[in-house]
This record gives structure tokens, C-alpha cells and sequence, in this order.
């Protein structure tokens, strides 16, 4: 079984990250990321549970065709993969567990588990080509979606300190997960699944000046 990862929650300052685009791919991956956010801004508006449940429905999909990608073709060279494998599939499970975590906190609807099959379907097949033909493009896109996370999520400590959110306690599958105090609560939860977007932000970003100074698997 995996260990707990444990993630000090204890505070909320945090101070987000931005990469600036260095030239046309980066653009290319951020305007993508951008028109992204504005759908889910005008779906969700402050929704932020409901929309965590969405979207963490994508962010599970980009670890796994990467890792799927990355061992196929490690398989083909004959060489070592760097790690970068195990990386992307532990990013596709962290984010299947914050998609399981949400679950116990906002149910989705019909019409947005409709849009789950839907942006799933559409999102793997243009993510699969896209890290097909342009790996670091691909991971730049990820990197800037986990920035873009990171603000959801800052976005969404605020309204709970705010006290516009509720603040229930955290589901027991997160304090397992994360290894939360007994009595965590959603706060806690969020603190710690900020965390965990903000390492696949700059793991991507990685990988992506990694293709970009030629090291890149």
C-alpha cells in the first residue's frame, strides 16, 4: 500500500509560480491553458467543489498518456527512461485520488458527469497526439493547467477563510491519503491537494525546458 504523503497544512501563504512563454510553443501551450480556464470560469463561476470534480477528471489523463507514451518508448530505444515514467504515472494516481477526495465533498450532477465523458474523450485523444508529435509543448501545457490549478485552489482556500465556503470535515479517504490529523477539515484538504498540483507544475515545466535544451527523453 502507499505511504501517506504528508503535507504540512498549518498555514495558507503561498506564493504562485508563473513561467513565462519563451517563444511560439510556449504561447501556443498557454493560450490553449487559458482558453480552457475561461469555459470552466463561466461553467463553474465559484462552484469550487463541483469544479474540482471536473477538472480533476482531466488532470488524471495527461500523466497516464505521458507515462504510456514515455514507456513505449523506452521500449523501442532500448534505454532508460530517467525516471520520467514513474513520475507521470505517480502524477495520473494523485490526481485520481484528488478526483476521489472531491467526490465525497461535492457529488456532480447529471449534466456534469456528462461533461466528464465528454471532456475526458476529447481531452485524451488531443493530448495523445499532442505528446506525440510535440512532447514539450505537451508538458507545457500541463505545467501551465497546474498553474492555473493552483489559483483555483487559492481561489477556493479564500472563500473558506472567508467563510463564503463551507468547511466540512475531511472525508476519511483524504486523511488516509494525506496523513491529515483526525480531525482535518477541507481547508486542510485543499492546503494539501494545492501542494500536490503545484509539484506537477514544476515537473512538467522541468520536463518541458528539458526537450527544449535537447535532454528531453
Amino acid at each position: 500500500m502507499e505511504q501517506p504523503r504528508r503535507i504540512d497544512t498549518q498555514g495558507a501563504e503561498f506564493v504562485p509560480v508563473h513561467v513565462a512563454p519563451r517563444d511560439v510553443h510556449d504561447r501556443v501551450a498557454l493560450r490553449v491553458v487559458k482558453a480552457m480556464r475561461f469555459f470552466a470560469d463561466r461553467f463553474f463561476a465559484s462552484r469550487y467543489g463541483h469544479r474540482a470534480v471536473v477538472l480533476e477528471t482531466v488532470a488524471a489523463v495527461p500523466g497516464m498518456v505521458g507515462g504510456l507514451l514515455q514507456h513505449l518508448k523506452a521500449i523501442r530505444h532500448i534505454r532508460d527512461d530517467q525516471g520520467w515514467i514513474r513520475e507521470l504515472l505517480d502524477e495520473a494516481e494523485n490526481e485520481r485520488m484528488h478526483l476521489m477526495t472531491f467526490i465525497k465533498i461535492a457529488q456532480p450532477t447529471r449534466v456534469e458527469r456528462g461533461l466528464i465523458l465528454f471532456g475526458q474523450a476529447l481531452f485524451y485523444n488531443f493530448y495523445f497526439w499532442l505528446y506525440l508529435f510535440a512532447p514539450r509543448t505537451a508538458h507545457r501545457v500541463v505545467g501551465y493547467l497546474e498553474e492555473e490549478a493552483v489559483v483555483s485552489y487559492t481561489n477556493y482556500l479564500g472563500e473558506i477563510d472567508a467563510g463564503r465556503a463551507d468547511n466540512p470535515p475531511a472525508p476519511a479517504i483524504a486523511i488516509e491519503y494525506w496523513d491529515l490529523p483526525p480531525d482535518a477539515r477541507l481547508r486542510d484538504v485543499v492546503i494539501a491537494v494545492r501542494a500536490d498540483e503545484a509539484h506537477h507544475r514544476d515537473t512538467n515545466h522541468g520536463f518541458a525546458d528539458a526537450y527544449a535544451s535537447g535532454t528531453g527523453n
